[in-house]
């Protein structure tokens, strides 16, 4: 699979709108401000593809990419505080929705910021991404960010943090790159 050959290709902003699922996706979860757009060009070998903001909760819609004739989907960031309720909610019927409407999902990539344990909302999306049978990944984002000493200690920890994972943990850094050629092999291995 050739990840520079990625393009924008069309945002929804309801439920309603959501193209039905022809074909197998990858989809890309997280909380606001985790760092999904930066993965995201990282893995596209692309500056500004998905748009980065220094504002968390900038990705109101479900963003869809072709990338190299397969679905890649990005999703609203979740646990942003400082947007209305009624945003919020309206986040929240979007992505349960992209799940529960019977999605050709052949994987997901879930976001965790490295730096801190996970939030309550990674938790909650973990657990449901399990108790779905949804295949998924974990990538701890902002590696780059902690020292050896405490990138190493937040290795152990997270380990005991998500309860010994039977699915991948993958560092990775969209400044050194670390991970990204383990995640597009993993997301390589779906379309085979």
């Amino acid at each position: 699979m050739n990840f520079n050959k990625a393009e924008f290709d069309k945002a929804f902003g309801t439920l309603e709108q959501l193209p039905i699922s022809d074909k197998t996706e990858i989809a890309f979860s997280g909380r606001s401000n985790v760092g999904k757009s930066s993965l995201l060009n990282k893995l596209f070998n692309r500056k500004n593809l998905a748009r980065v903001s220094s504002v968390p909760g900038k990705t109101i819609t479900v963003n869809f990419y072709n990338v190299d004739g397969q679905r890649f989907v990005d999703l609203p960031g979740y646990g942003y505080a400082k947007i209305s309720k009624q945003e919020r909610d309206r986040f929240g019927r979007l992505v349960e929705g992209y799940f529960q409407t019977e999605r050709k999902i052949g994987l997901v990539v879930q976001l965790v910021d490295m730096q801190h344990k996970p939030s309550a909302d990674d938790y909650g999306m973990i657990a449901f991404l399990e108790q779905m049978e949804i295949p998924f990944i974990v990538v701890l984002t902002k590696a780059d960010k902690l020292k050896k000493r405490a990138y190493e200690a937040r290795l152990s920890e997270i380990e005991i943090e998500l309860d010994h994972p039977k699915y991948p943990v993958i560092p990775f850094s969209a400044v050194t790159g670390q991970g990204t050629d383990e995640i597009r092999a993993i997301i390589s291995k779906v379309f085979e």
